[in-house]
């Protein structure tokens, strides 16, 4: 039978991906939207590659099918805390990214934060205020010294989660309450941290086998906050890919980004957000396990700036995670 046009025929000795995709997380749609695209590049050069909910069907499927490789695309919790990553390896299957223990670590932004700092790397003050303190303590006085101590403005944010979901950039102490009640609507715990002013970029890192390699850095400018529908609706945000940095700052994003990578123990890929002030310092901001993989994500754009075709890309990460 010929091959689909634009399609390599399949290859008979090539690893079987599955793809995880959806879960019951607030980012699910963003995952179905990554994984789509991923098993879509995938099957252009000859993979064979089948596309998995998170439901009582997942375990008796892989048990199965017993893919070469799977491949988690799961956004938020479940797919970026380690879970399910520990579900597939008990099933003896190989996983491409980092393995559970890695990424609980880097899901817990409050953890990867002190991790990266110990590290020499460069991430704003914060505090981690869990919503059980502020009955016990009384809000307003603890909302009064989280000022006093970090100043204005500040970000709000879910100490675990992804896609800016519960995220909010606080210019006045008024505001502050407010953010609080919309973090605590995704999370028991907030991460407040002194908010830093400067060019928000995205550096991607991926390892086909022969060690980390940064990406070139994606520049985010929005019409105001980088939130969840500035990233997922075409035309809210403009990308720069690569970042408009001189070449000593792109290098000096890219090297804070493999340190990352390397200094919470993750692997096959990653997304590490900082912003880079005025004098040039890259502050890190949170790191990801599962970066989305959409048509308006970051790696995808910085893949493609690198010179990069994405089937060929993602069929080498699935290679090499073969390989091992």
């Amino acid at each position: 039978m010929a091959a689909t046009e634009g399609r390599t025929p399949p290859d008979a000795d090539a690893p079987t991906v599955a793809v995880l995709a959806g879960g019951l997380s607030h980012e699910r749609d963003v995952s179905l939207r990554s994984g789509r695209r991923v098993a879509e590049a995938l099957r252009s050069t000859g993979l064979e590659v089948t596309v998995h909910d998170v439901d009582p069907d997942l375990v008796p499927a892989l048990s199965q099918l017993r893919p070469d490789v799977v491949w988690p695309l799961l956004h938020g919790a479940g797919g970026e805390d380690g879970s399910v990553r520990d579900v597939v390896r008990m099933l003896g299957l190989r996983v491409l990214g980092s393995d559970a223990r890695a990424s609980r670590v880097a899901w817990s932004k409050p953890v990867a934060k002190t991790v990266l700092a110990r590290a020499g790397v460069a991430t704003p003050e914060h505090v981690t205020l869990p919503q059980s303190l502020f009955r016990e303590l009384g809000a307003a006085q603890v909302l009064d010294l989280v000022v006093g101590q970090l100043g204005l403005p500040l970000v709000v944010k879910p100490s675990r989660g992804g896609s800016a979901l519960g995220v909010t950039l606080v210019t006045t102490r008024d505001a502050l309450p407010g953010a609080m009640v919309e973090c605590f609507s995704y999370t028991d715990t907030a991460l407040v941290e002194r908010a830093v002013t400067g060019t928000e970029v995205a550096v991607s890192v991926l390892d086909t086998g022969d060690g980390p390699f940064a990406l070139p850095a994606v520049e985010v400018v929005t019409d105001g906050p980088y939130d969840y529908d500035a990233r997922y609706s075409p035309g809210r945000t403009e990308y720069f890919a690569p970042a408009r940095l001189d070449a000593a700052t792109a290098a000096d994003v890219a090297e804070v980004a493999v340190r990352a990578h390397r200094a919470l123990g993750l692997r096959d890929v990653s997304r590490t957000d900082l912003v880079v002030d005025a004098a040039g310092v890259p502050w890190f901001l949170e790191v990801n396990v599962a970066p989305g993989m959409t048509e308006t994500s970051l790696l995808p754009q910085a893949a493609e700036a690198a010179g990069h075709d994405l089937g060929r890309l993602y069929r080498a990460l699935v290679d090499a995670v073969a390989r091992r």
